[in-house]
Order: C-alpha cells, then sequence, then structure tokens
C-alpha cells in the first residue's frame, strides 16, 4: 500500500471485486451449497450496495467479463435510479448501457425493456435507449415475429410508430389479408399452412408444428436449415432419437464452454465412441480462444474439480465441471508445457464425472511439486478431504517456500457462495476470481491480482478505465442523444 492510499480506498478496491467476482459467476439460481432465494437475496443486496456506494465503479463493471444476468440488473438499476446520478454520469452511463445491450442476447434485451415498462422507468434516457436499440435491429420484422409480445411491450413504453405493415401486425385487430412483408406473409400463411411454418425461426415454427400435429422428427429434418448454431448443438441429440440426421452441429465452431457442457451431458459410451471428433472440436475450440496468447504461458500446473460438488444443481446441471473443463482444453493450448491434475486422479479429461471428496490440498502439493511457472486451481473451493489442508498448502508455500513468488498461484471459482456474498476462497494469500465461462480465462487471471492485496484502488480505477475505453470503442456505439424536453431525465 502507498502513502496515499487510505483504508477506504483498500475496503472500496475490496468491495469492488467482491462484486465483480459475483457478477461473473452468480445467476440467483440454485447452486450445489445454496437455493435460488438465498442466491438472489444475496446477489441482489450486492448490486444495491455498490450502486449506492460507487455508482461510478458500479456502471464501469459493465464493461467487464459479467455474466448477461448481472449485466441486465446493472442497466436496469442504472435507469431506475437515473435521478440519482449528475448529467456527466447519465451520458456515461447510457453509454456503457447502449454499448452493452448490443451484446446482449435479444431476448435478454427485451425482457428488460419489459421489466422497465412493468417497474414504470420511462424517463427520456429509458425511451432513447429503447429507441436506440431497437432502430438498429438488423431485421425489425424479424424481431416483430419471434419476439412478438415483447416487442409490443417495448414499442408501447417507448412511444414508438413502427413502420411500414409492423404496426399493423403489431397491434391491428382485423389485420391485412396478406402482408408484402415476406417473414410478415409467412406468419400469417403459417396458421393454416403446413410448409410455410418451415420458413419461419424455430422457436416460431415450434409452436406452429405442435398446432398442426406435425411428428418431431419430421419437423427436426425439414426445420433443420433454419437453425442456429447453437439450436442446433441443443437439439442435435434429440433429432438422433426421431432420426432427423439432417439437424448435425459443426462442433469445431462452437463456444469453448458450451461444447464442454454439451460433451458432459453425452453418456460415457457416447464420448468413447466419439472421441476422436469431440477431442478435435475442444481442441479448436481452445486454440481459437488463446489466439496469440498459444504458448506463452510457459509452466502450467492445473488443478482440476471433478469432485461430487461440481455437479452444481439441477438448473445448472454440470456447470462447474463444465467449466473446468473448458479451461482444461484452454490452458493446454495457452501453455508452452501443461500438467492437468484431476482431483478424483483421472488422466482421461473426456470422461470426467462429478464424483467423490474434494481432496484439494492434496493435488495442489503435485501440482507445486512440479515447480510450474503458474498454477491454477478451477475449484467451488469446498476442500473437505481434509478440510482446510488447502489453505495451509498454500499459506506455507506463499509465506516461507516461495515468498517471492516464483510461481504465481490463482484460484478461480465457478461458484457463487451465498452466504459470504462472495466465491469461496481457498488462502487469503492466493488471489481468488470467479468464472462463469473459460473464454474469460485470460482476463480473469489479470483481473485477480487486484484481489492479491498488493494493488490498491487507483490501480483499479485505472484498470477499469482502460476497460471502459476498448469496450466503448469496440463497437460503434454512439452517446445516447434525447431530445430537448422539460421532462426530468
Amino acid at each position: 500500500m502507498t502513502r496515499d492510499e487510505t483504508g477506504a480506498d483498500l475496503i472500496a478496491a475490496e468491495d469492488v471485486l467482491l462484486f465483480v467476482n459475483a457478477a461473473i459467476t452468480a445467476t440467483g439460481q440454485r447452486e450445489f451449497h445454496s437455493g435460488a432465494d438465498e442466491q438472489g437475496l444475496s446477489l441482489d443486496f450486492l448490486h444495491q450496495y455498490l450502486l449506492g456506494n460507487y455508482r461510478d465503479l458500479y456502471a464501469a463493471t459493465l464493461a467487464l467479463d459479467v455474466n448477461d444476468h448481472n449485466a441486465v440488473l446493472i442497466a436496469r438499476n442504472l435507469l431506475v435510479t437515473a435521478s440519482e446520478a449528475t448529467p456527466a454520469q447519465r451520458r456515461g452511463e447510457g453509454r456503457l448501457i447502449a454499448r452493452r445491450l448490443d451484446l446482449l442476447p435479444p431476448q435478454r434485451v427485451y425482457g428488460l425493456f419489459r421489466d422497465l415498462r412493468r417497474a414504470r422507468v420511462n424517463n427520456r434516457r429509458t425511451r432513447a435507449i429503447i429507441r436506440d436499440w431497437m432502430a438498429a435491429r438488423p431485421d425489425p420484422a424479424f424481431d416483430a415475429v419471434k419476439y412478438r409480445s415483447a416487442v409490443k411491450d417495448a414499442v408501447r413504453h417507448a412511444h414508438l410508430a413502427p413502420g411500414g405493415e409492423l404496426g399493423p401486425f403489431l397491434f391491428a385487430w382485423g389485420r391485412p389479408a396478406a402482408y408484402t412483408t415476406p417473414i410478415l406473409e409467412t406468419w400469417r400463411r403459417a396458421h393454416y399452412e403446413k410448409a410455410a411454418l418451415y420458413d419461419l425461426p424455430y422457436t416460431v415454427a415450434e409452436g406452429f408444428a405442435a398446432r398442426h400435429g406435425v411428428p418431431r422428427g419430421a419437423f427436426l429434418e425439414r426445420i433443420a436449415p433454419r437453425l442456429t448454431r447453437l439450436e442446433r448443438l441443443r437439439l442435435q441429440e434429440s433429432a438422433r432419437e426421431h432420426g432427423a440426421e439432417a439437424v448435425r452441429a459443426d462442433l469445431t465452431t462452437m463456444p469453448l464452454t458450451r461444447l464442454a457442457s454439451y460433451v458432459l451431458a453425452l453418456p460415457l459410451e457416447d464420448r468413447e465412441r466419439r472421441r476422436a471428433e469431440l477431442t478435435e472440436a475442444l481442441r479448436a475450440a481452445a486454440r481459437r480462444t488463446a489466439g496469440e496468447q498459444a504458448g506463452r504461458w510457459g509452466t502450467v500446473a492445473a488443478v482440476l474439480d471433478d469432485s461430487f460438488s461440481a455437479y452444481g444443481s439441477g438448473q445448472k446441471r454440470r456447470r462447474p465441471l463444465a467449466v473446468a473443463l473448458a479451461c482444461h482444453f484452454l490452458m493446454e493450448a495457452l501453455a508452452a508445457d501443461y500438467t492437468p491434475l484431476w482431483l478424483s486422479g483421472r488422466a482421461d479429461a473426456l470422461t470426467v464425472r462429478p464424483y467423490g471428496p474434494t481432496p484439494l490440498g492434496e493435488r495442489i502439493l503435485d501440482g507445486l511439486e512440479l515447480a510450474p511457472d503458474r498454477l491454477v486451481i478451477v475449484s467451488d473451493g469446498w476442500d473437505n478431504a481434509p478440510p482446510g489442508l488447502a489453505g495451509e498448502v498454500l499459506r506455507i508455500w506463499r509465506t516461507r517456500l516461495d515468498p517471492a513468488r516464483a510461481c504465481d498461484v490463482v484460484h478461480l471459482n465457478p461458484v457463487y457462495d451465498a452466504a459470504d456474498f462472495d466465491v469461496r476462497r481457498l488462502a487469503p494469500t492466493v488471489p481468488t476470481a470467479g468464472i462463469r465461462d473459460a473464454e474469460n480465462l485470460v482476463a480473469l487471471v489479470e483481473l485477480a491480482q487486484f484481489a492479491e492485496g498488493r494493488t490498491g484502488l487507483p490501480e483499479l480505477r485505472a484498470h477499469l478505465a482502460r476497460r471502459v475505453a476498448d469496450f466503448l470503442r469496440e463497437g460503434p456505439v454512439t452517446e445516447v442523444v434525447t431530445p430537448p424536453t422539460r421532462e426530468a431525465s
């Protein structure tokens, strides 16, 4: 700590890092050790605390790798409390919100707009954000068909006037006998013509197929050309059961963590039978994610948690294990020399499953004995075989055996601990960062240095400022302009 830093600065830095860990990992859903209600209450407290005490830093976290659930909550809270912000804060927040909405899935954004309508948040900035986001949509007619009720709510809330045939499509009681816009006309014909439904988005066509009594296998076979990349991945096994071979995903183009989840959902026999295909797909995704960092991490050892708690919950099934598996393949691509250490002792990553206790201490000892440049631990932190051994090993290693920090040790935790308002830590001497997707591993290892106590609020503010500047430069987002009016923003 420098002379200029105060205790308040360090507390502020710790508070921000606490929130970032939660915003990366927590989704308000049930985890292995806590229920959905407990998760939701804990997360809501953190949002309100950071918003009330560090509004600028709270808004800046939109530029970090927070998950979609928390990005929506941050945007909502900033808009709900617009009257508490200064004009300069509102301008900066508007740019961050607009940029983040560009990156969110459309259904998340429409869900946010509906939530703002229910909360009766209808200030100028909110209407301008809705207006500009909807104006930038590449195909408004497609959105009107796929998200019809949500689009209607957003249009009403922002007082917009849809152009062309969208107005009659969304609001007219007596619709035209025919539309000139192709997708609107297809939607109209799909009510009475089976063939028309196969030109609609999958989620819309599925309802029409059920309405017309189309067999599932036949429907999936014919709708296959309309499926998105992730829809293909999600439906692939179901389609195979129904004999729809046309629904086949190109696994080599899939996101790494999503692909790891898909692999773990397969029975062990299928993983064995498709070993070459699945391994190559995972390695291709890892190489793509590593990019120019591939091979630059030196010697790396990884302690990977495949204990029973890695199952997660019914809502987040096998999610912690999927993150560990994806991190395994990514670190294999990042390292010049890599050694994986699964808690179970398995050497075959493709057949891992959540089973057994959590002997973190023993596996960390095994990793440190290899004298790597970097030791990465991917675990929920519930060390129980025996309890506390991992923390003691790391304490002695850092304070007595390696005080010069020749080996960088970092703990990445994919599970939010609602009781502690943070991800569970192994030792005060080892930085811990929350992780949701392995794709963020490199950035999180960098962020973890701020949790180690060697840097304070000024460095953290500088880091956030750089991330915000890069975040806003990456997309064609202009400042949200609101029309001059007497209405308070």
